[in-house]
């Protein structure tokens, strides 16, 4: 299970977080959202393949918000490819998924994501989620 070592707090206004989202308007609502919550430092990947190459240009990524449904390659593949890669050992993974049903939550727990937020994204409440994400929290909601 490679989603549940402890993770040092990261404070929102020092988190770069990318967002691997297909859908623009998704992007869009979850990038208002963390920018309210004080992030400054957000990327967009609209596909798995990317993920990894760009990541690997960045300092640092202190959390992804991964869509489970991407062209090419699901979340789950791109979680593999995350989590066997050593510079990303201590970034926290979160699915972010439509198919926000009880055995999609226990299959993302399974792979070893640290968290699982269901669509459509609760505007109240997803800075709370990250806020908690980025403590060490793992967070575990269907919407």
């Amino acid at each position: 299970m490679g989603g549940e070592q402890m993770k040092p707090p990261v404070d929102p206004k020092e988190a770069t977080i990318l967002v691997v989202e297909d859908n623009l308007q998704n992007f869009v609502l979850i990038a208002r959202l963390l920018g309210y919550l004080g992030v400054r430092d957000i990327q967009w990947k609209a596909s798995g393949w990317q993920v990894l190459e760009f990541a690997g240009q960045l300092p640092r990524i202190d959390l992804i918000l991964l869509d489970i449904h991407l062209p090419y390659e699901d979340g789950y593949e791109v979680l593999r490819q995350i989590r066997a890669d050593p510079r990303f050992r201590g970034t926290r993974v979160v699915a972010v998924s439509a198919e926000a049903t009880e055995d999609n939550m226990r299959r993302a727990r399974e792979a070893g994501f640290d968290g699982f937020i269901g669509k459509p994204i609760d505007p109240d409440a997803f800075p709370d989620q990250i806020r908690r994400i980025l403590a060490g929290e793992g967070v575990w909601t269907l919407g």
